[in-house]
């Protein structure tokens, strides 16, 4: 899939820590669409978890974000991708 020049790509985040499977999955799923996105691993930056669990309203990783939009977690990643829904979002042309 390419990006559409007419879009650009949101910027994504991706709260993580180390042993996660969810997290790997989530990881797997944006490298497989080609999209950039910011890793932020809440066990090894001071006050990250923090910042994660204010933004989510969640104490559980992965926590993902589109642009301003809280996506979830890995399952709602899927889930989106599932719909057809997750392209658009991350600025991928169809």
């Amino acid at each position: 899939m390419s990006q559409d020049s007419g879009q650009s790509q949101p910027d994504i985040v991706v709260y993580t820590s180390a042993f996660c499977g969810y997290c790997s999955g989530a990881k797997s799923l944006l490298g497989k669409k080609g999209v950039e996105f910011t890793e932020i691993r809440i066990d090894k930056e001071a006050g990250m978890r923090e910042e994660m669990e204010a933004r989510a309203q969640r104490d559980s990783v992965p926590q993902i974000f589109i642009g301003d939009r809280h996506i979830g977690g890995f399952d709602d990643l899927v889930d989106l991708d599932m719909d057809d829904e997750l392209d658009p979002l991350l600025g991928l042309s169809t």
